[in-house]
């Protein structure tokens, strides 16, 4: 059995396994770190650097979630450092992504106090509804490419491997193979993606038409017609 590490996270010593991320070791001992990207159903990636912490002798902040821990490591986990970095990040998902939605990411804005309008020349990300199958709606202008969606699709969890990155730059987004209607890709609609979205970017299709003013014998009427024209086109 391997021996457990010693670290210390804001002046408080920890023990943890020697594969623990930082993330994980602060969990344990009740210390909080904001995290987006972040999953645990997901494999971490750090993508969104939400979580970055300070560590004594590291040139540049750690992402926490993929960090692991090392004999005798100092963490800091709160510092005008950090809270300059978590600032910038959300300053600038608010000044292209739409993130209405997004409660958690509003509650780290406040709390840092970032400023939505930092950016004010800014091109928002302006990406038309894809409403192309029965169970689920895609409004990629909410999108932050946290990356969770593909993950879960992938070997994270289904294997259908429907989702993927298409585009470069400023352009990527998540898409389709070949940008095929979803019903046209390996997709199951098994509505894991759905639950692991923090933004509202996949949603329901039910509560996307309810909340396009439909009530629920409408929303009825509108899925047997789409039944019925889908049954004629086979």
């Amino acid at each position: 059995m391997t021996d457990e590490v010693q670290i210390s996270i804001n002046g408080q010593t920890v023990q943890v396994a020697p594969d623990t991320t930082i993330l994980q070791a602060a969990e344990s001992v009740g210390i909080e770190i904001p995290t987006i990207c972040y999953h645990e159903a997901c494999t971490a990636n750090g993508l969104c650097r939400i979580c970055v912490v300070e560590v004594e002798g590291s040139r540049t902040l750690v992402p926490a979630c993929i960090g692991k821990v090392t004999a005798g490591m100092k963490v800091q986990t709160d510092s005008p450092r950090i809270a300059t970095s978590r600032r910038t990040i959300l300053e600038l998902l608010h000044s292209s992504v739409n993130l209405s939605e997004a409660a958690e990411i509003q509650g780290y804005s406040a709390v840092y106090e970032a400023n939505p309008l930092r950016f004010p020349e800014s091109r928002p990300r302006d990406i038309p509804i894809i409403d192309d199958n029965p169970m689920y709606v895609r409004d990629y202008s909410k999108c932050i490419l946290c990356w969770r969606c593909v993950q879960v699709c992938a070997d994270d969890a289904q294997y259908t491997f429907a989702l993927n990155f298409s585009g470069r730059g400023y352009e990527t987004q998540i898409a389709t193979f070949f940008e095929k209607p979803m019903q046209a890709t390996t997709c199951v609609f098994c509505g894991q993606c759905v639950g692991v979205c923090p933004t509202g970017a996949l949603k329901p299709k039910r509560e996307y038409l309810m909340e396009q003013g439909l009530n629920p014998d409408e929303i009825q009427e509108l899925t047997r017609t789409e039944r019925r024209r889908k049954h004629r086109n086979t």
